[in-house]
């Protein structure tokens, strides 16, 4: 079971004491790797039209996940482990970085299963004309133009470091994510539909309940305690005036006592997050190779008052069996071992024979477009057939002004 860290494409490390794959790896005999790899400029700055010698420069931060799954191939045997049976995992921004991968012909081979845990956000790569405007601003804020963009390679760390810095500080910052170059990674690498690539490669996706009260909350401490005319206004971000009043009497069906906050939160997590995990179930469904899993994580920890509900990242604890490492995530008390007991043994399934279903939980049906199944991880776990699927049929429908 290979790791892949979360922090979009820009931050962030394996290392983490979360990620300890101690427990896991005796509660379900396998080998689990961690790792770290190129992030932000240093692993997704495109220069190919600017120094050709560095034609593949916009991907090396995947192609470094490449070169450590040809690692485990060429020697986890020696750890025990079994490079035909390798399974890619992660969270956030690895979820991106797992999708990612199954779309890029190097990584072939290389794994035979995928679970993408919040990261289905990332569905289209950047394309090269976006990434060559990113390419030039971090240019003019080390004062290089385009012409000299060779000699960045010969510049100290702390320089590009700064440079970044500096230019993320202007209009639209920088976003330095994975490019369609047409090379390593040749388009997508879910658009218009699941890559061919991994077409036998068995997925597992989902999401958690309020993913955003984390990913927006910790940032916006306001919107902790909106009331009903600012919170109409933020939705101004995704939807119509005349639309607003319809969204907000389908998610007030849904999510019954729910405050201005919390509908906020609701829909920030489906727009930010679940939108983009029911396509990549649908699109692998559809394609008709290998099956697809849907799930959804609707514990709620009780920190912090229990102001956060169920928060960004807050599965990892579960999914690691490593509840004793995140009490200030999830809190102490049976109820995160019992999600630990089911979610560890849902991934160890999966890992091990290429299906979740086990005794664990409820049987877990395999995802189709007809019933939706989704697995809905709480303390006592349930299947539900199209889960939240009111407010999927309405936000679909309606013609959002922007996705994310």
């Amino acid at each position: 079971m290979v790791w892949f860290h979360g922090g979009d494409f820009s931050s962030l490390s394996g290392s983490r004491n979360v990620f300890d794959g101690t427990r896991l790896a005796h509660k379900g005999n396998v080998v689990v790797v961690t790792l770290n790899h190129r992030l932000n400029l240093f692993g997704y700055l495109q220069l190919a039209q600017f120094a050709p010698d560095y034609a593949d420069s916009g991907d090396v931060g995947l192609l470094d996940l490449v070169q450590a799954l040809q690692w485990v191939r060429d020697n986890i045997a020696s750890f025990g482990g079994d490079p035909r049976n390798v399974t890619i995992f992660g969270q956030s921004g690895g979820g991106g970085k797992v999708s990612c991968l199954m779309a890029m012909p190097a990584a072939s081979g290389l794994f035979h299963r995928a679970i993408v845990q919040s990261g289905s956000y990332y569905l289209a790569a950047m394309d090269i004309e976006a990434a060559a405007a990113l390419t030039r601003k971090l240019l003019a804020a080390l004062e290089l133009s385009p012409s000299e963009a060779s000699k960045l390679a010969g510049l100290p760390m702390a320089t590009l470091v700064a440079g970044m810095e500096k230019a993320q500080k202007t209009p639209g910052g920088l976003n330095f994510r994975p490019v369609a170059d047409g090379r390593a990674l040749p388009s997508g690498p879910w658009v218009p539909g699941a890559p061919e690539v991994s077409r036998n490669v068995p997925l597992l996706v989902g999401t958690v309940a309020t993913e955003m009260t984390l990913l927006t909350g910790a940032g916006d401490p306001a919107t902790f305690a909106l009331d009903d005319a600012a919170l109409r206004q933020r939705l101004l971000r995704w939807f119509e005036p005349g639309d607003i009043d319809r969204v907000l009497e389908t998610f007030r069906e849904a999510w019954p006592g729910a405050t201005p906050s919390d509908l906020f939160f609701a829909i920030d997590t489906d727009m930010s997050m679940r939108l983009g995990a029911w396509q990549q179930a649908g699109r692998k469904a559809a394609q008709g190779g290998a099956p697809v899993w849907l799930y959804e994580v609707d514990w709620r920890t009780p920190v912090g008052g229990g102001k956060w509900k169920t928060p960004h990242s807050v599965e990892l604890a579960f999914v690691f069996d490593n509840v004793a490492k995140s009490a200030s995530m999830v809190g102490t008390g049976v109820e995160p071992q019992r999600l630990a007991d089911q979610m560890s043994a849902c991934w160890l399934a999966f890992a091990r024979s290429g299906n979740p279903d086990n005794a664990a939980v409820p049987h877990w049906p395999i995802y189709t477009e007809g019933d939706r199944a989704t697995m809905v991880f709480d303390v006592t776990s349930r299947v539900g057939n199209d889960h939240r699927g009111a407010e999927r049929k309405l936000l679909v429908a309606l013609p959002a002004k922007q996705a994310g």
